[in-house]
């Protein structure tokens, strides 16, 4: 189901008073396997910052609590491509035995940061995207 994980190190200022992770973490922990998928891809060019991605939409399922020792790994997949937008699924789990910890999706926007609005995804990303998921680079109109 998910091709590539980032493994996640549980640091004690991510514990709330209880001693699990904070619900705020989870966000986090999904940003940085976000950030190293797309650098996996080589997506991101360090001369062409005028264009990114935006955040519109995260949803999250909390299914147990991540604890101090917890050996967390986040799987990150693209589920989906829009014109300017694509989804992201996630997977929060214990590596040690496979556990799910929290399942999540995510919403970005490919956004022009000079002229501040939304634009088409840039097509090598899209073909990157598609070629290393094996989904269609456009999604299907519907009917």
């Amino acid at each position: 189901m998910f091709r590539f994980y980032k493994p996640i190190e549980v640091r004690f200022s991510d514990l709330d008073v209880l001693g699990h992770v904070n619900n705020a973490r989870y966000l986090t922990y999904m940003e940085q396997a976000r950030v190293a998928y797309f650098r996996m891809l080589r997506l991101r060019k360090p001369h062409e910052p005028r264009v990114g991605f935006i955040l519109a939409h995260a949803h999250i399922d909390f299914l147990r609590p991540i604890l101090m020792d917890s050996q967390v790994r986040v799987g990150v997949r693209v589920t989906r491509l829009g014109n300017k937008s694509f989804t992201m699924a996630y997977r929060l789990e214990d590596a040690a035995d496979g556990s799910v910890f929290a399942t999540a999706e995510t919403v970005q926007v490919s956004f022009d940061y000079e002229n501040r609005r939304s634009v088409p995804l840039p097509d090598a990303w899209r073909q990157a995207m598609a070629s290393y998921e094996g989904i269609p680079p456009f999604e299907e109109p519907l009917p």
